[in-house]
């Protein structure tokens, strides 16, 4: 197995990572369009990313839409085919796994999807969607015992069994995602993927969902991977927290390293954007906006992607320096904050 990455961004307490991602890459074709459709390009979604998920820990990955937070977490599960890198679960690389032997990592991973109104099946009852995993991989014994672990399941996330034979449309969106939760957890899995998993609900229930997550891991000492680009949910569930722009991570620190000294100018874009309740600190704050759109990940910028729109790039660099942001990729490593950070001039004392 590959040996996690030593860096002060991990937990003090974990010693093994659960799952390791290794240089991930996922990139997809563009193809031209008539009789003939070639491949004229490739969209970079994801580019060489690498994270360790340790037993019972949250890893947040943050970012605006479109940065590849989704294709990560759905290349984990081998539901889209990485184009490199590898991912390892139990000393097995997921990414050449297929079959019966995917099929067998697939119950310790699971996926809690975006949308609890698209993602549940309006012809099948709520039994029979929570129960559907233990009839696909030929768990739960019995019919009668399957049916008594699906209450079960509908217990543990909230909701009362008696309601099981009710269809999706009959509950509220909190509901039915706590249904795909309930879901995700038949296998009992490892690891859980939730792919922006309150960012449909209103904010009332965004908490009870939250909650729930944050019981759940304690009790059944699970791993999430918690994908979302609210940074206040993010802030309070999440032990460490990757930002992704344009298909690469660019810092990853603990929740409270990264919230108190964030290094990356991109990082301290996003926390500038977190509201503050405090009406007199939101007006005396610095907000720091970006300019321009974010690049087209088909024709990514060279050397450091978010160039294009860095203020310390802009105005705090000499021509020399900026080269080397237009040359060189910048390694994800430690510069001197405490934490991995992919930026050349990571001074947090002199941008701040």
């Amino acid at each position: 197995m590959t040996a996690p990455i030593q860096t002060s961004a991990q937990p003090v307490e974990a010693t093994e990572p659960v799952l390791q991602v290794r240089n991930l890459v996922k990139h997809f074709p563009v193809r031209s369009t008539g009789v003939v459709r070639r491949t004229v390009g490739q969209i970079h979604a994801v580019c060489d990313v690498s994270f360790d998920v340790f037993r019972g820990e949250t890893l947040g990955i943050v970012g605006e839409s479109g940065c590849g937070k989704s294709t990560t977490g759905r290349a984990i599960l081998s539901l889209q085919p990485a184009t490199s890198g590898q991912v390892l679960f139990d000393g097995k690389d997921v990414t050449k796994l297929k079959g019966h032997d995917l099929r067998l990592v697939r119950r310790d991973m699971q996926l809690v999807f975006q949308d609890p109104y698209a993602s549940l099946n309006p012809r099948m009852t709520i039994n029979d969607i929570v129960g559907e995993p233990l009839v696909i991989h030929g768990l739960g014994g019995t019919k009668e015992r399957r049916a008594e672990k699906v209450q079960e399941l509908l217990r543990i996330v909230g909701l009362n069994p008696e309601h099981g034979n009710r269809y999706a449309h009959e509950f509220s969106g909190g509901q039915r995602q706590r249904i795909g939760i309930a879901r995700a957890l038949a296998l009992e899995p490892r690891v859980l993927v939730l792919d922006e998993p309150v960012s449909a609900l209103d904010v009332s229930i965004q908490a009870g969902v939250v909650n729930l997550l944050e019981a759940l891991q304690e009790r059944l000492g699970l791993s999430y991977i918690f994908i979302a680009h609210d940074l206040s949910v993010v802030r309070h569930i999440a032990d460490r927290v990757a930002v992704m722009y344009l298909g690469r991570i660019v810092e990853i620190a603990r929740k409270d390293a990264l919230f108190e000294r964030p290094a990356h100018p991109y990082t301290r874009a996003l926390l500038s954007a977190i509201p503050i309740p405090d009406p007199r600190k939101e007006r005396e704050r610095r907000r720091i906006v970006l300019n321009g759109d974010v690049p087209s990940p088909a024709m990514p910028p060279s050397g450091c992607r978010f160039r294009t729109r860095c203020q310390v790039f802009r105005d705090e660099l000499t021509d020399d320096q900026r080269k080397l942001c237009i040359d060189l990729v910048p390694a994800l490593e430690d510069r001197g904050q405490g934490h991995p950070v992919a930026c050349h001039y990571a001074d947090v004392e002199k941008v701040v």
